[in-house]
């Protein structure tokens, strides 16, 4: 195993974002001293004025991205106050990025949290579909980004349809209301027959994807949730280089083949120092009307596989019959009030309030970037 270097950790932390600078907290000048010993990485990050909010956020952060490295077995954030001079940098530094945020089309503010599995049949998508749901019933705005080219399915499940129209040379999703938020949706179902196949190889499908990203209006979401295709093939190797920023929800089911088969998955993340942030065991148990439960297809993959990869189990979604008839009529289960549409908004709350929490601008760079914006909007 070779040896890690401070230049290897610096590179990684450039997928931590400051979210109100809009920018990654190496080349605002907020890293400082990276020191390793015996596996231990100590890592130093100034801060814009003591106590700030941000800094609960920022370690964690920094934390995740660092922690699934080859070599590390613990991290450690010192933080400090910047001088004036560094003040004056993030200063520059961010008024620059703020002339060029319109045409950002993901905000740094955005959490994304890629849906992966190792294999097809787990119920990934429908996952996806009803997480987006039960988040946006929380009053969030939520993105869905259909990944899997070859098997669409999010425009069914959701019950949209096309077509994706295109302003100022960007797609826009299809925006519907959901509860109290919003779904925005981009799916390669909105641009091809539902009946035919489509026949793409890796550099292809991975330019689609990338041309989700890039060339659409997502706008201000809280969060982005990407549907990959099952496997550890070309598009989710891909995803890193098009979402550097993005964590990993691993879908898995009962048995112990799903659950080998899921650690790829995860691996393969890790491989590409990808967070996995949580496993979801779907189709857990069935309960029929007269209240008995029936683990069907086994028990326990869910949980051996979080303490496999050392990550918590989120959620136990049962098999319930509503989840594939709702995902036919385009109606999600989510949606309703039933004990499968309960666990999905638990398992939202969960992710919200303490897996992967939104990312806010209440924060001590709050008032300045809101000086760095005028000073942008009067400039001549």
């Amino acid at each position: 195993m070779a040896e890690l270097r401070p230049e290897e950790i610096t590179t990684h932390l450039r997928a931590v974002m400051d979210p109100e600078l809009g920018d990654n907290i190496v080349d605002l000048g907020m890293v400082g001293d990276i020191t390793i010993a015996d596996g231990h990485v100590t890592i130093s990050v100034a801060l814009t004025i003591a106590g700030c909010p941000m800094r609960a956020q920022i370690e964690r952060e920094v934390s995740r991205r660092i922690g699934v490295l080859d070599g590390v077995a613990s991290v450690s954030v010192e933080t400090t106050i910047m001088n004036a001079d560094q003040k004056a940098a993030v200063m520059a530094r961010a008024r620059a990025v703020a002339k060029d945020r319109a045409t950002d089309t993901i905000s740094a503010t955005t959490r994304i949290l890629a849906i992966g599995s190792g294999k097809g049949g787990v119920g990934k998508s429908s996952v996806t579909t009803n997480l987006a749901v039960a988040l946006a019933r929380r009053g969030l705005s939520v993105g869905i980004l259909d990944a899997d080219i070859w098997g669409f399915s999010i425009p069914r499940m959701t019950g949209t349809t096309g077509p994706v129209e295109a302003k100022g040379g960007k797609m826009q999703p299809i925006v519907t209301p959901c509860g109290d938020g919003e779904l925005r949706i981009l799916s390669m179902g909105f641009l091809a027959d539902e009946d035919r196949a489509i026949m793409w190889r890796g550099l292809v499908l991975n330019r689609a994807v990338q041309q989700f990203v890039e060339d659409a209006a997502w706008g201000d979401l809280d969060y982005l949730l990407v549907d990959l295709p099952p496997g550890t093939g070309d598009v989710a190797m891909g995803l890193v280089k098009v979402l550097p920023r993005a964590e990993m929800l691993v879908v898995t089911t009962p048995p112990l083949a799903a659950q080998q088969v899921a650690h790829r998955a995860a691996d393969m993340a890790t491989r590409g120092y990808l967070p996995v942030i949580g496993v979801i065991e779907n189709m857990s148990s069935f309960t029929c009307d007269h209240g008995t439960s029936y683990a069907l297809f086994g028990t326990g993959g869910g949980a051996r596989l979080a303490e496999q990869i050392g990550v918590p189990l989120l959620a136990e979604l049962p098999l319930d019959p509503g989840m594939p008839v709702g995902g036919d009529a385009g109606t999600p289960v989510a949606l309703g009030d039933s004990s499968i549409a309960q666990a999905f908004a638990a398992l939202a709350d969960r992710i919200a309030t303490e897996i992967a929490p939104p990312l806010t601008m209440d924060g001590c760079s709050a008032r300045l970037l809101d000086a760095i914006e005028q000073a942008v909007a009067d400039a001549p």
